[in-house]
């Protein structure tokens, strides 16, 4: 379908890609990832053209349409409504629309046959396009990345950034291309829009490239991996699971060989060098000299997976208890966030707040903080200290410092070569700590800021959005200097991974009320789902007779119960089936395995076969529980 081929692309006289190739095939659906910088997005933008290669050709099937969500729509405005923006998808069928409604209009004084004509032609013509469901369409797609009912019909100005990309990402999805690009599109969407997205996806027609930091996104949505790196494109048959133990196979096979050249060599240059002035061996020498020229030198691997030791210290420790909210109330004007709501931060909590947006969350934290008017009582623990991050903050930096000055000024008592340290931790070393603030990218500034805020000797952080912007290497860090903080902390986060590595509780907010799970996200999961499936029980469990029922013919009661039987068959079957498709995971991720190819063919044509056997007794458990649920309605 379209074809990268031997493309070559340099900025200044930076190399960012040299002879990469990349084949995407009609229903691939592929995760574009890589430490920032390394050219994702200048690589998508290339297959958009909006860039131009500098060698090397992108090829396309003269039916390859492509749709690409980047950051540059989000500064998009109008004064239409959300609704009508995403319904521009339908071309054709809402200029067919229009040129109905002004026959309409023409035909209240003109009855000639000629005008009906045309009408009854447009109106087939809509017809066919299938225009009479577009708004139906467009409505589901927008509510299910977020938007309430009321909002469709709003200006899109009225919306932040963040919104808007939701809007647009709305019409990308109707347009429905051959090729959808998305550029990190989890960034402004909160975990239901998130999980929404994910499985809409996955039954997507075309393909699909997203370039996301996000690995549970990835590993729900996508089937192939490819990693952009050392000016090339290296494709892995799998999701993001699949890469790193894909990864560390071919990084251990890679530093063998790498290890086993550089004997060989040693071992060349010490013979020449022994024998270089012996006339009877001058031969054997040129020989070995020559041998060492034509050499095609294997890499060293690099490992990116950077462990860091951050030594937190706290001019003061806090008391027993950070936080306490009594009784609290908020509203803005008729829209009640809170009502009459009670909830304790202890000393040593690490919770991650989660939930859709515009449930209250970063009202909450501001209540936290104390920043925010409230109804109740917000009473403050003994010798808190508190920091807070939020991406708002990237502009408080001052643009004209340099890094390690940025952090010199932010209070702390550190050394130079201690906040050096720091900076190290966060990926800035030797002389990248005297960049100046104003050339760093948007990651580049959130590890600073993130950096400015743990070295506060704080005891109390408050997160709003962390991970955005950040590489997997830079998360990676900052998942490592939570976990090792001694201190408290709140985090808002829609990135599960990152949220399950961190919170040691789960905060939400239900019923205008504040919740907690005493637990980490995997377990808050596994709760949450056990409830879903006892609620889904109950809806779908036979109602008891009662006088006046329907007959046995509308209601049978037997046969519920044989599908209910098939219902427990299916779940046990579909748990069996799930340890199958890990347990082939597990084998196939094996060095025995891995270097017998024919192995490897055997168990991945098994593991296909299962995971669609998964799949297919998913999908008749869906079936079985909506007829439970139509012969009990």
């Amino acid at each position: 379908m379209l074809s990268v081929n031997n493309l070559s692309y340099y900025i200044g006289g930076r190399i960012l890609f040299e002879n990469a190739s990349l084949h995407i095939k009609p229903k691939d659906k592929i995760g574009l990832i890589g430490l920032n910088g390394k050219g994702k997005s200048t690589l998508l933008k290339l297959i958009n053209n909006d860039l131009t290669p500098d060698k090397g050709s992108i090829s396309r099937a003269k039916d390859c349409s492509v749709g690409f969500l980047n950051q540059d729509l989000l500064s998009y405005q109008t004064d239409d409504s959300i609704l009508t923006v995403a319904m521009q998808a339908f071309g054709e069928a809402v200029d067919t629309q229009r040129r109905i409604e002004q026959t309409l209009k023409k035909l209240e004084s003109d009855y000639s046959d000629d005008l009906v004509d045309k009408l009854t032609r447009l109106q087939e013509k809509f017809e066919h396009l299938d225009g009479y469901s577009m708004q139906a369409k467009a409505e589901e797609i927008l509510e299910g990345i977020g938007f309430t009912t009321e909002q469709l019909h709003q200006p899109l100005k009225e919306f932040s950034g963040g919104w808007r990309m939701r809007v647009m990402l709305a019409k990308l999805l109707l347009e429905k291309p051959s090729l959808l690009m998305l550029d990190e599109p989890t960034n402004h969407l909160d975990m239901p829009s998130i999980e929404w997205v994910e499985n809409y996806l996955k039954s997507y027609e075309g393909a699909v490239i997203v370039v996301s930091h996000d690995r549970r996104f990835l590993n729900n949505a996508i089937k192939k991996t490819v990693e952009v790196a050392n000016q090339t494109l290296t494709l892995y048959e799998g999701d993001y699971n699949f890469y790193l133990q894909e990864k560390e196979l071919r990084a251990e096979i890679q530093n063998n060989a790498f290890l086993n050249q550089q004997q060989h060599i040693k071992q060349t240059e010490r013979f020449i060098e022994r024998f270089r002035s012996k006339a009877t061996k001058a031969r054997q020498v040129q020989s070995r000299v020559k041998a060492l020229s034509r050499l095609d030198m294997i890499d060293e691997v690099v490992d990116e997976n950077v462990e860091v030791n951050f030594k937190f210290e706290f001019s003061q420790k806090s008391g027993r208890f950070i936080t306490h909210l009594k009784n609290i109330s908020k509203s803005y004007g008729d829209l009640e966030i809170l009502k009459q709501t009670d909830a304790i931060i202890e000393r040593g909590d690490k919770i991650a707040l989660i939930g859709a947006n515009g449930k209250g969350k970063s009202t909450l934290l501001r209540i936290i903080a104390g920043t925010e008017p409230i109804e109740g009582e917000r009473e403050e623990g003994y010798n808190v200290i508190t920091a807070f991050y939020a991406q708002h903050q990237l502009e408080s930096l001052t643009v004209e410092n340099e890094i390690l000055d940025e952090l010199k000024q932010a209070g702390s008592t550190k050394t130079e070569q201690e906040l050096r340290s720091v900076l190290g931790c966060f990926l800035f070393t030797g002389d990248d700590v005297f960049k100046k603030i104003k050339v760093l990218s948007g990651g580049e500034k959130s590890r600073v800021a993130l950096a400015r805020t743990l070295i506060s000797e704080a005891n109390f952080l408050m997160l709003d959005e962390p991970t955005n912007h950040l590489d997997m290497q830079s998360e990676n860090i900052l998942i490592q200097a939570l976990q090792q903080y001694k201190g408290s902390f709140v985090v808002v986060s829609h990135n599960r991974h990152f949220v399950n590595q961190v919170a040691n509780k789960i905060w939400y907010i239900e019923d205008k009320k504040i919740k907690e799970y005493p637990g980490t996200f995997e377990e808050y999961e596994y709760w949450k789902s056990k409830q879903v499936f006892q609620e889904v029980k109950q809806a779908t469990a036979p109602k008891e007779k009662k006088e006046n029922t329907k007959p046995r013919e509308e209601v049978d009661i037997h046969k519920v119960k044989a599908l209910e039987k098939d219902l427990e068959k299916i779940e046990s079957e579909i748990e069996k089936t799930e340890k199958e498709v890990s347990d082939l995971e597990i084998t196939m991720a094996s060095p025995e395995v891995y270097a017998n190819p024919e192995k490897l063919a055997e168990v991945n044509h098994k593991f296909e076969k299962t995971k669609t056997l998964l799949e297919s007794l998913q999908s008749n458990w869906e079936d079985v529980a909506d007829q439970i649920d139509l012969l009990n309605a």
